[in-house]
């Protein structure tokens, strides 16, 4: 096993380093220069403000977001802003990014289907359109100007989406990172059978079902499934506690789907930051992460699984407020680093805030 990782570990440390905080300054800034003065005085703020360290899920009509709307930025801006997601993520992760953007379109078509077929009513579908989903509705935020020795951070968020960068220096902070789906898989429409999150879905299934029947019944907490992520942000809550099967006790094949999963949500990022989080990973040891599962071992059903190693936690929730195992909220969350935690503290102390 440790052969296998180290041999992914190298791979990424050959194919260089990629994007630096330097690029991220550099695609921030020409973005903010293609905004006008009264873009600028609303989509800028203090880095101190308590706003900064405030995140949600939910719809705009639900919860309002700092910022500018994407929605209201000119095409030169949102093709700058674009350069900022790609240099923040990977491929994967900027397609499923926007793809998330997208399939609040989506969403709005399905209700609009659902009640000309009159599965919903009027209400219904008023009450929906209320919500606000909609592909334009995503906020950005800047927190301090782009500085290369000065900490600042960017906010992008939205319904089923919430990007929180803290930059100081060479270093990058990415958490809490959220990204959701709903539906999990379009039903109805010229869209029907579109995943957006299938990986993390499929790979968590995958591996809860190699499981032993005893492996299964350690792995597997007796809970009534959760109806969001327990690290959710209306409550300060932090998981601490170790939950589940120990990677220790399963065997090689087993690991390496818990690998394989665990490297869907990592590889969203840029190659950097994926090298940071995998060197991280192999000092700690795989065999001391932890993997716990709630709910159905089948699709369409509710379900949820962890997985909290000494320097992480991925948490992963498909309930949904329909209770059909097709709403999907995952999250990555680098312990004591939501929001530049970790590498805000030798700044704090070396300027006495």
């Amino acid at each position: 096993m440790k052969h296998l990782f180290s041999s992914i570990l190298l791979f990424f440390c050959f194919i260089g380093i990629g994007q630096t905080t330097e690029d991220l300054n550099k695609v921030t800034s020409t973005f903010l220069e293609t905004l006008n003065e009264e873009e600028l005085s609303s989509i800028q703020y203090k880095f101190e403000d308590s706003l900064r360290t405030k995140w949600t899920n939910l719809p705009v009509g639900i919860e309002k977001r700092p910022g500018l709307k994407f929605g209201d930025l000119s095409e030169k801006s949102k093709i700058k802003f674009h350069d900022i997601l790609t240099t923040v993520f990977s491929s994967q992760g900027y397609l499923k990014t926007t793809s998330i953007m997208s399939l609040d379109d989506i969403l709005n078509q399905v209700y609009q289907t659902a009640f000309e077929r009159e599965f919903i009513t009027e209400k219904n579908l008023k009450q929906i359109k209320n919500l606000e989903w909609d592909y334009k509705n995503y906020f950005v935020s800047v927190w301090n100007t782009p500085s290369l020795t000065e900490p600042w951070g960017l906010k992008f968020g939205g319904h089923h989406i919430s990007i929180n960068l803290t930059i100081k220096g060479d270093k990058l902070s990415v958490t809490p990172l959220f990204l959701g789906t709903d539906p999990a898989e379009v039903p109805i429409t010229k869209y029907a059978g579109l995943r957006v999150l299938s990986n993390e879905e499929d790979y968590g299934l995958k591996l809860i079902n190699m499981l032993s029947k005893e492996q299964k019944k350690i792995a597997t907490i007796s809970n009534d499934v959760p109806k969001d992520i327990i690290t959710n942000p209306s409550k300060p809550q932090r998981i601490n506690d170790y939950y589940g099967i120990k990677a220790s006790d399963l065997n090689e094949e087993q690991k390496h789907q818990l690998i394989l999963l665990i490297k869907e949500y990592v590889n969203n990022l840029e190659t950097r930051k994926v090298t940071e989080i995998l060197k991280t990973i192999k000092t700690s040891g795989v065999e001391n992460i932890y993997f716990a599962w709630i709910g159905s071992y089948e699709r369409r059903k509710p379900h949820y699984y962890i997985i909290h190693s000494p320097d992480f936690i991925i948490e992963y929730d498909n309930v949904g407020f329909r209770n059909d195992g097709n709403h999907i909220h995952s999250i990555f969350r680098e312990k004591k680093n939501d929001f530049g935690e970790d590498i805000l503290k030798s700044h704090y102390l070396e300027h006495k805030h």
